[in-house]
């Protein structure tokens, strides 16, 4: 089974692609430094400030974010990690 998880990486680069700090960001959109916190650790947000965020960078939400699947340990395909498959009982 697999997961998705929320990335930013595309939000950290268009900032410096804009040349612009996240301190000066932050100040610009109002938000606290332990929501910066929470975008930095790929955290979800709500959807207020992800409109925020596009309006002041004039981007869509698909400019700042992405999702990413994440393949649990229990999916993982036996023959591609080289762990028998093994039925018990």
């Amino acid at each position: 089974m697999s997961e998705i998880s929320i990335c930013y990486n595309k939000l950290w680069k268009l900032l410096i692609d804009r040349k612009l700090s996240q301190a000066a960001f932050r100040k610009e959109i109002g938000v606290a430094h332990s929501t910066i916190a929470k975008l930095k650790r790929d955290e979800s947000v709500s959807m207020e400030l992800l409109m925020r965020i596009c309006s002041y960078l004039d981007c869509d939400v698909g400019d700042v974010l992405s999702f990413v699947k994440i393949e649990s340990p229990e999916a993982a395909d036996p023959v591609q990690t080289g762990v028998p498959n093994i039925k018990t009982g």
